[in-house]
């Protein structure tokens, strides 16, 4: 049985790697390797006080972190919204990510990287002297590439909940923040029915996301996902999908879209960077399922990590 997913697309899953063990994991703490069951932060920090944090969801695979540069691009957007300047280069960020994975012997794994603000008790308002603090946590993943086995368990069960996408006039869509409370209040609604994924809506109920994924579905065999003018995430992946797409000769719709235009789709998936692409079986109960499109952008994207970093052409 494969890996269950956890709520940002990691896994439990530790056959990837030489150091499945929890209790012998390590973490990048404030410049430091340390073991993960020490692993700490003060509770003045910001980013546990307020979510004041920047942060990037990243896979590595064959040793290497997927699209680096595109996520330290939206890290850094992220960073300049906050108005939060931490000073650290790309490559200083990059390079605690490397030690990480060195230290714990994966070449392919989960990573979330972490900036907060420091300390700063006493204060809603953030002094413009950062002293930042950086965290890098990393899990096992299978291979990716071509033969890989997927983090998912099977195709998911997508459920639109009640709880809406903030707007983009409120907390900007493009910033990774520790402020999960949206997403994590869309997924609390799938209690009930078991949902794997929320789906969910703009302010004037139009489709916008997932609580941890971009979506996309096709109908008349053209690819549709929802435009990035509205409150969705411009995730890396999600971009990849595009582009694959287009390099295929896939018509492409990015466009506002309702529920019922996601629950007439002929077939859908959903994109980050752990589940590259999930297929769709279920919304809300009514049955899509993969296809002939979603099959082929898979490959397609397990032939282009193949050919990133796995050294075949």
């Amino acid at each position: 049985m494969r890996g269950q997913p956890s709520d940002d697309g990691s896994t439990s899953r530790s056959d990837s790697g030489s150091n499945g063990d929890d209790s012998a994991r390590v973490y990048h703490v404030d410049g430091d390797l340390v073991p993960a069951d020490e692993a700490s932060i003060p509770v003045t920090d910001r980013g546990f006080l307020y979510g004041d944090a920047a942060f990037e969801t990243l896979r590595a695979y064959g040793g290497d972190v997927f699209h680096w540069d595109a996520h330290a691009d939206r890290l850094a957007e992220t960073c300049d919204i906050l108005g939060m300047d931490h000073g650290l280069s790309d490559d200083d960020l990059v390079g605690r990510i490397d030690e990480t994975l060195a230290a714990n012997d994966f070449v392919d794994a989960y990573v979330r990287l972490s900036i907060t603000r420091g300390s700063q008790p006493g204060r809603l308002t953030p002094a413009a002297d950062v002293s930042p603090r950086v965290v890098v946590i990393v899990e096992p993943l299978p291979r990716g590439g071509r033969g890989s086995v997927s983090v998912w368990d099977g195709p998911a069960a997508v459920q639109t909940v009640k709880t809406r996408r903030i707007s983009d006039r409120a907390i900007p869509a493009r910033a990774k923040t520790h402020n999960y409370l949206n997403g994590i209040l869309a997924r609390t609604e799938l209690r009930v029915t078991g949902a794997d994924e929320a789906l969910m809506l703009d302010s004037d109920g139009y489709v916008t996301e997932g609580a941890t994924s971009n979506l996309f579905f096709v109908d008349d065999d053209a690819l549709c996902t929802p435009s990035l003018d509205g409150p969705v995430l411009p995730g890396i992946t999600r971009r990849v999908v595009l582009d694959l797409a287009q390099n295929e000769g896939i018509p492409i719709r990015e466009r506002r879209y309702t529920p019922d235009d996601v629950r007439d789709a002929n077939e859908a998936f959903l994109t980050n960077s752990t589940w590259e692409l999930r297929p769709v079986e279920t919304v809300d109960g009514i049955a899509i399922g993969d296809g002939p499109v979603t099959k082929l952008l898979a490959r397609l994207y397990d032939d282009y990590v193949e050919r990133r970093h796995y050294g075949e052409h």
